[in-house]
């Protein structure tokens, strides 16, 4: 099934300029978001994960549903302050400032193979932010994959790890 036409874009969201890809509307159609779970399924089993992490917030969306799909275990990766417990913080730059992540210590056994998701790659930052904080837990970082990526930006030239996407978009 061709997903594209299932995700919708918005203009000047969440600011002037910016053309945001919408997966709200690939989610609200049972056929094409089941398609969408058998094509991630897809790219993420032959790393065999043992743990899938998503990041915050459209990634919770895409990870949780294929962890249960695969029988692996699901972890969150959140902006500071949101998770309970004792947290591994990890700060990056941004191309103006710094942003800090957080995944709770005890989630992610060591030595786990995972594999990191998120909706969508754009500049890599976030998802090589999420690659790093992984490794300092002591896991192993297999694989890292999305629904989208915008080839335009650049994001994967950031990412260290095998790095799959199901639609790309070059503009």
């Amino acid at each position: 099934m061709d997903l594209k036409p299932h995700i919708r874009t918005v203009p000047d969201f969440p600011k002037p300029g910016i053309l945001f890809y919408d997966i709200s509307t690939l989610l609200a159609h049972p056929a094409a978001w089941r398609a969408c779970v058998d094509q991630l399924a897809a790219a993420v089993r032959p790393h065999a994960p043992d743990m899938l992490i998503g990041i915050e917030s459209r990634g919770f969306l895409v990870t949780a549903p294929l962890a249960l799909e695969l029988g692996c275990g699901f972890a969150m990766v959140r902006k500071a302050g949101k998770l309970p417990g004792k947290i591994l913080p990890h700060t990056y730059d941004l191309e103006y400032g710094t942003d800090t992540i957080e995944v709770q210590d005890d989630i992610v056994p060591p030595g786990s193979r995972v594999v990191i998701m998120d909706d969508l790659l754009a500049t890599g930052g976030t998802l090589a932010a999420a690659i790093a904080l992984t490794r300092e837990i002591g896991a192993e970082v297999v694989a890292a994959t999305c629904i989208i990526e915008l080839t335009f930006l650049g994001g994967r030239k950031h990412i260290d790890v095998p790095f799959s996407s199901i639609l790309a978009y070059d503009s």
